[in-house]
């Protein structure tokens, strides 16, 4: 399921489950895994989670852009990690105990993205999930699927494409 679609789609018309009768955005959920920079609360699509790891040893790689914060090995294969404060132009986080990286796939590859803190799991009606606003431009938009509200919070979703690899200059071909 592709949740950029799914939040289009809900917003404009009824969703088709497959082989189902017709269901309204209230009754459709996501589930998201939620993660900690800063004071931000972001989420990703829970399907796209193979794991969530403690801080491991990371191999670094010579001429790889800023945010790559090199590769592990999981299994035996080979990972690159993200530092997604770098990435989203946070300053550098502290490694600490409850650092984590969390395995998701993107476009048929696994990735690691180093968070602070990976908070919880949390199932949010597809109603109370806005599209990016029109006013947030650049690369942002890049990385923003939507934005959810559960309970008092609202957490920002993440477009877990291979743009979050990619150096803002590719982004730029990659999109023209």
């Amino acid at each position: 399921m592709d949740l950029n679609k799914v939040i289009k789609n809900a917003k404009t018309s009824e969703i088709q489950d497959i082989g189902a009768s017709e269901q309204s955005a209230e009754n459709v959920e996501i589930q998201l895994v939620s993660f900690m920079l800063d004071d931000v609360e972001y989420g990703v699509d829970i399907l796209q989670v193979h794991e969530i790891l403690r801080y491991p040893e990371i191999t670094r790689l010579p001429n790889t852009p800023k945010f790559i914060k090199g590769v592990i090995n999981l299994r035996g294969n080979v990972i690159p990690v993200v530092d997604v404060r770098i990435r989203f132009g946070f300053p550098k986080g502290k490694i600490t105990d409850l650092t984590r990286i969390i395995v998701v796939e993107t476009s048929g590859k696994q990735v690691g993205l180093l968070v602070d803190n990976v908070y919880q799991v949390v199932r949010i009606p597809l109603a109370n999930v806005d599209p990016p606003s029109e006013l947030i431009t650049g690369v942002s938009e890049d990385f923003i699927t939507g934005i959810g509200r559960f309970q008092d919070r609202l957490i920002v979703i993440l477009n877990m494409s291979l743009s979050i690899l990619l150096e803002d200059s590719e982004v730029a071909k990659t999109i023209n």
